[in-house]
């Protein structure tokens, strides 16, 4: 197919279905929207409407702009009017008979050349494209709710999908203003299979009372950059939904320890506590606040210590340190301060002979909260004085190996390495998956170059050894590339 698509046809009209048809629309497509429930089609219509004049409010738009785009869009319920249609996008409930089903009604009307695409997250693109006449036209093209804001749309091919097909997917894609990236056709694709521990970590300290829900969602956002902490965006997404997913990926994968969903999780899901859409979840939801924001008083209770500038310069040091040299230590009134490196202060405190803190990650910013574990009282006041000297909160995690955002960042780093080594994606597709469809601050490839490749093997080989657990063994592909740069 030669230039860009400029007839489009998008089956649902739901949430994602309008969305992605304003997206074609505002990029100078025509498009039509098909649903057989009439009244999908008018909230469709109407939701496209909000969100355009909500653009013109905010000068986005023109006035005309917006109504140009609303006349690209015709809405049926009549699947023969999606005859001309150069690119159809399916877009409905994640059932495979259901879109098997509206797959033979397409095919039936659209020319053979035209290109027919699942915006599925979850089933196989090769799977779906065995009950179709033409296989070869068939291609996965996920993009992220609200489409209409998610940058990212991942572009899957199946076992039968042409090189055209996909380039012509991937194309349009960026035509629409999109990051598209290839993904291999496994379950999950990148975003839903790499984010798992992201949420499945969250959940492992909240159940060990590591810390307060509250204090985990404002140290991910504050000490290492996220929109929104773990638990609280899965109060957003539904803990129904966020649990199948988990455990949707982990039988696909065959019960690999890496995807381990978390019975917390499914206790919330059991009781019914879905998150804002049921009122309660991790977090009591009167109202569509966001969750609470830090306080000390969720911290540990320890009076704060009078200023020093020598506890200011310890800090000072050690954030110089935090990527070049985070095994170095300082050591003040008795206790040894060091970053994290999978190990527990604890087991640091055994080794060393002293009374040890140890410091959470950090992304270096000059108001994050500190987070950290101590081995002893004194060694917990000795951090608050620190934190004290540099005007920052402080937050004492329970003695843990890893922590609490080492161990999630490593160990999302540890999924990335997976998918790349088992050719899901490049490292490059996956940071700007993880970026656009995650809303994560950073790649994690790029987080790994800064955090150190070796540096994030001996860490997670630490936090394997003290857990325990097979799940937290450094990747293959990990270890071969720590290897190859000694």
């Amino acid at each position: 197919m030669n230039g860009a698509i400029k007839r489009v046809a998008v089956c649902g009209a739901g949430a994602m279905g309008s969305g992605i048809a304003q997206v074609a629309a505002q990029a100078g497509a025509r498009v039509t929207v098909f649903d057989a429930q009439v009244a999908a089609l008018e909230a469709g219509q109407r939701r496209v409407a909000d969100s355009l004049d909500a653009l013109a409010e905010r000068g986005r738009l023109t006035s005309e702009e917006s109504q140009s785009i609303s006349v690209r869009i015709t809405w049926t319920s009549s699947v023969a009017d999606l005859t001309t249609a150069e690119l159809v996008i399916e877009a409905i409930i994640e059932d495979e008979a259901i879109k098997r089903t509206l797959f033979e009604d397409v095919e039936r009307v659209i020319e053979p050349t035209a290109i027919l695409a699942s915006n599925t997250s979850s089933l196989s693109i090769t799977e779906l494209a065995r009950s179709l006449r033409h296989p070869a036209r068939f291609v996965g093209m996920h993009f992220f709710n609200p489409a209409q804001v998610m940058k990212l749309v991942e572009i899957v091919a199946g076992d039968e999908t042409a090189s055209r097909v996909r380039e012509t997917a991937m194309a349009t894609a960026k035509n629409w203003g999109k990051v598209a990236v290839a993904v291999a056709d496994v379950p999950g694709f990148i975003v839903n299979r790499v984010a798992r521990p992201f949420y499945a970590e969250a959940f492992a300290a909240l159940s060990e009372g590591a810390a307060k829900a509250e204090v985990i969602d404002h140290l991910f956002r504050s000490a290492a950059g996220f929109r929104m902490g773990p638990l609280e965006l899965t109060d957003l997404i539904g803990q129904d939904v966020n649990y199948a997913v988990a455990r949707s990926i982990y039988e696909a994968y065959n019960g690999r320890t890496r995807f381990q969903p978390q019975e917390a999780q499914a206790d919330l899901v059991r009781a019914g506590l879905l998150g804002r859409k049921t009122g309660q979840g991790v977090y009591r939801h009167p109202s569509t606040e966001r969750a609470p924001a830090s306080r000390r008083s969720q911290a540990e209770t320890i009076d704060p210590p009078t200023k020093s500038g020598q506890h200011a310069a310890v800090f000072d040091r050690l954030m110089e340190r935090r990527l070049s040299s985070p095994g170095e230590w300082e050591a003040i009134e008795g206790t040894i301060v060091k970053w994290g490196e999978g190990r527990t202060a604890l087991a640091e405190s055994a080794s060393l002979g002293s009374d040890v803190a140890i410091l959470d990650w950090s992304n270096g910013s000059a108001t994050a909260p500190i987070g950290f574990a101590a081995s002893s009282d004194a060694a917990a006041n000795t951090v608050m004085t620190i934190a004290s000297a540099v005007g920052r909160d402080a937050f004492r995690i329970a003695d843990r190996p890893g922590l609490l955002l080492l161990r999630t960042l490593a160990q999302l780093a540890n999924a990335a390495c997976d998918a790349v080594g088992e050719q899901v994606a490049d490292k490059a597709a996956i940071d700007a998956a993880m970026r656009f469809g995650g809303n994560y601050p950073y790649g994690l490839f790029e987080w790994m170059d800064g955090y150190g490749r070796n540096q994030l093997v001996r860490t997670l080989s630490n936090i394997a050894a003290e857990t325990g657990s097979p799940m937290y063994a450094p990747s293959a592909y990990l270890t071969g590339a720590a290897v190859s740069v000694i």
